[in-house]
């Protein structure tokens, strides 16, 4: 195995245990995860710092595990609608980062990552004969995760910038 896949492997791994334990944490407050996102942050990180393939992978396990071992998120539908939401974060995160600024790749991320939530809850929660209203989708994407929205916009670039001017992201990508 090569030395590179070896450090995405670790990585990868660290950045999945932060996605399972950081909404654990958080679990004593209500409502925390929809408010907060903490699932969220270390998908994006992983898409950032070690590409899009890792970052698509981490994020549609992330939920997953997490409801397998605390039953939160509910796996249907919601665990399987943030499963692919996640994904999209890491995917689209770790594609946009090749071209654009962090700022601007964290945007177009979250955006699309919604974007997908949203479709992806039409269809699930139409499944299981339920109904998924516009103004559902605002409500939950925008609304209530407007903390987390935050938190993001300000925590993500800065731990970009300092793993950019530690030369952090320059060995990684080197490897």
């Amino acid at each position: 195995m090569r030395k590179s896949t070896t450090l995405h492997l670790v990585l990868a791994a660290m950045f999945t245990a932060l996605g399972v334990l950081l909404p654990m944490a958080l679990h004593t407050v209500p409502n925390a995860g929809m408010v907060f996102l903490p699932m969220h942050i270390p998908v994006l990180l992983c898409g950032f710092i070690i590409g899009w393939k890792y970052g698509a992978l981490v994020g549609f396990i992330v939920p997953l595990i997490s409801a397998s071992i605390t039953g939160m998120p509910p796996i249907w539908p919601v665990g399987v609608s943030m499963a692919l939401e996640l994904a999209a974060y890491g995917f689209f995160a770790g594609i946009l980062y090749e071209k654009f600024n962090g700022y601007i790749s964290l945007i177009g991320a979250m955006l699309a990552g919604r974007i997908v939530m949203g479709i992806a809850n039409v269809i699930l929660l139409g499944i299981a004969g339920n109904t998924y209203t516009f103004s559902g989708f605002i409500s939950g994407a925008f609304v209530t995760a407007f903390p987390g929205i935050i938190i993001q916009l300000i925590l993500i670039p800065l731990i970009l910038i300092a793993l950019e001017k530690t030369d952090v992201m320059k060995k990684i990508k080197a490897h």
